[in-house]
């Protein structure tokens, strides 16, 4: 490759005499002064040092294309890494209360990694679908600096700024990248997908006929339709789902009517309970009367057996006290009958 662009830069007017100069090696002399070691131009081992032939060859070149798309790559997933390490390092350190988190130093920082986490989330969504495909690379390597810059701020700050306030650089750039890869580029990036290239061959004007057209087109079509065994696979497969989402359906209906006779059948034991619960009361209420009827009943016969002792001595007083004012009567008789 040198070689060749060596010859290349010869061959040019203007750039020869400087790129042989800086590229062929120094001419062999016997002279002493010729084998001194000779100072080697400023600059001449850098890639700025080469001739801007050679730096516009070599940035041009896909294997540089190819690197360079890999280092961006590489760069917003280093990224994605670094800020899930912040975010892991403040979360760490902050309160699990969430009344509490609002107090706190770190209150800020959580703010700010929690935005830059929604941006990156938005920047994968829109990027990363056609990254993965080999379509293209992450192309705004400014909003991975920018989201660096944010990062080492909040790691270096104690106390920054609100999150408005450092993110609105960050907001913009990355809002301004992916309306532009949108508008832009999504629709060049579509027509590479596979599968395009078929649906514009189909879609868009009939060839003129002939057997290489009938051919191509045949091929086109026995590429895309499948097969009749494998129509036929896919229609059973289709039946033998439609027959068991049937039966789900079927199971799902036996369900629901099974819940709703147990729902049938709690609603009236908690109505029977509660008609338990009621008679349990009034039986309570009853016993309550009937104690308390008994113990006036006792109350009663208490008292009324307390009154009939001093009945029962009364009579034997009166007894006794009419035999005393008889005995003299007594005495009286007996003497007259003598």
């Amino acid at each position: 490759k040198m070689a060749a662009l060596e010859e290349r830069l010869l061959a040019d007017g203007e750039g020869g005499a400087l790129g042989s100069a800086r590229l062929s090696p120094p001419p062999v002399s016997e002279s002493p002064e010729a084998l001194a070691p000779m100072e080697p131009p400023p600059q001449s081992n850098t890639l700025m040092g080469l001739p801007i032939v050679a730096i516009e060859n070599i940035l041009v070149c896909k294997r540089m294309d190819l690197v360079c798309q890999r280092m961006l790559n590489q760069g917003f997933l280093k990224v994605e890494r670094y800020h899930n390490l912040c975010q892991k390092q403040v979360k760490a350190q902050l309160p699990r209360r969430e009344s509490e988190r609002r107090n706190h130093s770190l209150a800020r920082h959580a703010d700010i990694l929690a935005a830059v986490e929604t941006r990156l989330s938005l920047l994968n969504m829109t990027f990363m679908k056609y990254v993965d495909s080999n379509l293209c690379c992450f192309i705004p390597g400014k909003v991975i600096d920018e989201i660096y810059r944010v990062l080492r701020y909040v790691n270096s700050t104690r106390a920054p700024q609100r999150a408005h306030e450092v993110l609105q650089e960050l907001r913009d750039i990355s809002s301004m990248a992916m309306e532009y890869f949108d508008e832009k580029i999504v629709p060049i990036l579509k027509r590479k997908m596979p599968g395009s290239d078929v649906s514009g061959r189909l879609i868009g004007t009939a060839p003129v006929p002939g057997p290489s057209t009938t051919l191509s087109t045949m091929q086109l079509f026995s590429k895309q339709n499948p097969s009749r065994q494998e129509v036929t696979k896919l229609q059973q497969q289709v039946k033998a789902n439609s027959t068991g989402l049937t039966a789900l359906k079927r199971e799902m209906s036996e369900f629901r009517l099974k819940a709703q006779e147990q729902q049938k059948q709690l609603q009236d034991q908690e109505q029977k309970l509660l008609e338990q619960a009621q008679i349990i009361g009034e039986q309570n209420a009853r016993l309550a009367e009937l104690e308390r009827k008994l113990r006036e009943v006792m109350e009663s016969t208490v008292g009324n057996s307390s009154g009939s002792g001093s009945n029962e001595q009364s009579p034997r007083k009166r007894g006794k006290a009419v035999e005393s004012t008889d005995c003299p009567r007594k005495s009286k008789r007996l003497r007259n009958r003598k």
